[in-house]
């Protein structure tokens, strides 16, 4: 979020469906969030299966959190996306790169947190003119 972070959630093994998403992310972090934020708060997730299923709707209705409409193809709009890219280039200059998961989770929470805020802060902020340049391209790569 603009001006903030949690802390990095590492999802332990198994995939991300409708109900993980729901207790692990909607549930701690969003809803929380929105009731900080009040009626500025709008929240941005993507097209994930996980993030579309009835459950993720069910409890978005009924904590009154408003989404984002989300274009089809879209993976120039999502500010996390330049995030991943951050931590990924930091996990590959490390000296010593991660072999083990547990080696894995502990780079990636160091990194996280030794990550400039204003790497976040900066494509948030651009997210209206992405969202306007999308739109006239009708959903096609747009330049960062």
């Amino acid at each position: 979020m603009f001006g903030s972070r949690t802390d990095l959630h590492i999802f332990d093994a198994g995939s991300v469906n409708g109900t993980r998403y729901c207790n692990e992310i909607l549930l701690p972090y969003v809803r929380l969030f929105s009731g900080t934020m009040g009626l500025q708060f709008l929240f941005m997730d993507d097209n994930a299966p996980c993030h579309r299923t009835v459950a993720a709707e069910q409890l978005l209705e009924s904590e009154d959190i408003e989404r984002m409409d989300w274009p089809a193809r879209s993976s120039d709009l999502n500010p996390i996306k330049h995030v991943w890219d951050f931590l990924g280039r930091r996990l590959a200059a490390r000296t010593l790169p991660p072999v083990t998961i547990r080696e894995l989770r502990l780079a990636l929470q160091d990194e996280w947190a030794a990550m400039p805020q204003q790497l976040i802060d900066t494509p948030i902020l651009s997210i209206g003119r992405r969202c306007e340049i999308c739109l006239a391209v009708r959903g096609d790569h747009i330049p960062y």
